[in-house]
């Protein structure tokens, strides 16, 4: 698409990305920053979501704007580092005035990764707050980085079977200086597919082969038995515009570009997913919501098929790339 933008997320006015990352431990976190304040919204799908804050972000509750998105490794432990994002936030007077303090609002989701790499090794607050000094609006990094470290796709046989995904992002810059952009980490249970093409970037690997995916195959031939004993995977991500929306509307949009983890991830939604989206309108450029969240869909899709493209195999899974 010809209107793509090569920053990615941060080509969206107010948005600045950072990343901490162990290549050792194979986990991380990335912070997506809005110090000016954002409208939010949030929307989460599937069985299995590891989240913060996320209550504030729905209609008919009081804040309506957030300084700051958190996505992390390391499962439930690592909303830890949403404390180090805080801080950093409190350190330069960024928060909803309470009158006897400032209060940082960063909701927070999480992803699986304990089961490659080292499991002990967790995102905490000090990386949260190292992904803060990081953070710039230049071009984001993508693939092996930040959230993205230990993000795989393909588990329904197992992690030993599956591939390696990440981070991935993307943005369209649709007219008259409005722009919707998508931070997406892929770790689904399901394969990751290319939203035009249909073809299996990452998933499955079925014993004999030859080519990667088959999760629905899988899925089918398991009819009558327990699929897993144990999973846990997800889809987390922000999109983000410059277009002027109401609280209501972020909620809209964060519910629409749903639909881009529909279109890049088969079978979507799982119980064993916790895919949650957030969404960020940083500006005052007036556009239709239905736009906006069109775009956004296709945002977080072409950012999910990215973050497969760029992963690195690591951790005896191989990549795309491989």
């Amino acid at each position: 698409m010809n209107n793509l933008l090569p920053a990615g997320i941060t080509a969206v006015p107010g948005i600045r990305v950072g990343h901490a990352t162990d290549l050792e431990g194979l986990t991380g976190c990335t912070v997506v920053l809005c110090e000016k304040g954002a409208v939010g919204g949030v929307d989460q799908r599937g069985g299995a979501p590891g989240t913060r804050e996320t209550d504030l972000l729905r209609p008919m509750h009081l804040v309506e704007k957030v300084h700051a998105v958190l996505l992390a490794g390391g499962s439930a432990f690592g909303l830890a580092a949403a404390d180090g994002v805080v801080r950093y936030l409190e350190e330069r007077g960024v928060g909803f005035d309470a009158r006897v303090a400032k209060v940082p609002i960063v909701p927070a989701a999480i992803l699986f990764d304990l089961d490659l790499g080292d499991p002990g090794t967790r995102p905490d607050a000090a990386m949260g707050y190292a992904a803060c000094e990081a953070a710039d609006d230049g071009p984001v990094m993508e693939g092996n980085v930040g959230v993205g470290t230990g993000a795989t796709a393909g588990k329904i046989l197992g992690i030993g079977r599956a591939m390696k995904s990440g981070l991935g992002t993307a943005a369209f810059n649709l007219g008259g200086g409005l722009v919707v952009g998508a931070l997406v980490a892929a770790n689904p249970l399901g394969d990751i597919v290319d939203p035009e093409t249909g073809e299996v970037l990452a998933g499955v690997r079925r014993p004999r082969a030859d080519r990667p995916g088959g999760t629905l195959e899988v899925m089918r031939s398991l009819l009558g038995k327990a699929i897993l004993r144990f999973a846990s995977s997800t889809v987390i991500g922000v999109v983000a515009t410059n277009a002027r929306l109401t609280k209501e509307e972020a909620n809209k949009v964060a519910q629409m570009a749903q639909d881009g983890i529909a279109r890049a991830v088969r079978p979507a939604h799982t119980l064993f997913d916790g895919d949650t989206l957030f969404a960020l309108s940083t500006g005052n450029k007036r556009a239709d919501v239905n736009l906006v969240g069109a775009y956004a869909a296709e945002a977080v899709a072409m950012a999910i098929a990215r973050a497969a493209r760029a992963a690195e195999g690591v951790g005896g899974l191989p990549a795309w790339r491989d």
